[in-house]
């Protein structure tokens, strides 16, 4: 299973200014202290494996779009936030092999405009013969992708669309089959609900998809229902986009939570690796950077016996499960 992030950022997508390039170009100089390449491949190559990330590259502005890729079958992606445009144009490139079917099966977090914004610009709802299956814990997803394409605010109707498109509205503790996949749905506190996702493949490896959660202090069992859906998960992506101080003082209620609960979950569930998403949209790189520093410090303080590996997801990772 290859798990492939095309927009780690939440509430909205983020872009640097040219001052944040200037900082980083400036910054490798000073780093590379003269030192001349043979070729761009050995730039390149000095940019990626000696420079620290915040400053060989970056961690990315496009909004939630997880792709869970478990062979040649139809395409698998979690939410519709600004980096499915890209995922769009990837599948469809990966399709002229002739091995994977024109089918995708979306898995919606929930409706808020940074998971759905992408729809409108994913260009293989546009393609003929294509087929399209939205599956959501929300009634009125349909309702919702419609009303983002209404003249007022876009100028492409949603039925001027191609692709055979279907919603389907999923159940909790239940499991559903999609090809080689084994999808199950949990609830998560969220304004207008928000669901998390486990992700099983033939061979039994497992994805958590779980952003948009919030854990409050009086709610613990939520916790606890949430520890036992990750369980011995090959990877937990969660919903890190606040310090624990932050999450439990001047943003409760927000709906969000922070890469402390994230390693405890993780701890109670026995998981293997955590990747920090949903970042922070007003973090720098540096701020990204500085949070899986200290995420991964915590880990090492709380740790029982089994390590828990700290990954920080950015637009274009790829882990291999």
């Amino acid at each position: 299973m290859h798990i492939r992030f095309w927009g780690t950022r939440g509430s909205l997508p983020v872009a640097p200014h040219a001052s944040t390039i200037t900082d980083k170009v400036a910054d490798a100089l000073l780093k590379a202290n003269g030192k001349s390449f043979e070729d761009k491949e050995a730039a390149i190559e000095f940019a990626r494996d000696e420079l620290e990330f915040a400053v060989g590259q970056s961690y990315g502005g496009a909004t939630s779009c997880v792709e869970v890729d478990a062979g040649n079958g139809a395409f698998v992606v979690c939410d519709m936030g600004s980096g499915l445009r890209e995922f769009g144009l990837d599948t469809l490139r990966r399709l002229s092999d002739g091995n994977r079917p024109k089918e995708w099966h979306f898995f919606l977090s929930h409706l808020h405009w940074d998971h759905i914004m992408g729809f409108p610009f994913f260009v293989p709802a546009f393609v003929d013969g294509a087929k399209v299956i939205i599956h959501a814990g929300h009634a009125d997803a349909e309702e919702a992708l419609r009303r983002q394409q209404e003249e007022i605010s876009f100028p492409v109707p949603f039925d001027w669309l191609k692709a055979d498109i279907e919603f389907r509205t999923l159940e909790t503790e239940r499991e559903y089959q999609i090809g080689e996949l084994t999808v199950a749905m949990i609830r998560q506190e969220h304004s207008h609900a928000s669901y998390g996702y486990r992700f099983k493949s033939a061979d039994g490896r497992v994805a958590i998809y779980s952003t948009d959660a919030e854990y409050k202090i009086d709610k613990m069992e939520d916790e606890s229902a949430m520890a036992d859906f990750m369980a011995d998960a090959d990877l937990v992506i969660a919903d890190t986009m606040y310090s624990l101080a932050d999450s439990v003082s001047m943003k409760e209620d927000w709906g969000h939570s922070s890469n402390i609960v994230a390693v405890d979950l993780c701890h109670e569930a026995r998981a293997k690796r955590l990747a920090l998403f949903h970042h922070e949209p007003t973090y720098s790189d540096a701020d990204i950077q500085r949070m899986h520093s200290e995420t991964i410090r915590y880990e090492e303080l709380t740790r029982n016996d089994t390590e828990l590996e700290v990954l920080c997801s950015y637009d274009g990772l790829c882990v291999e499960l």
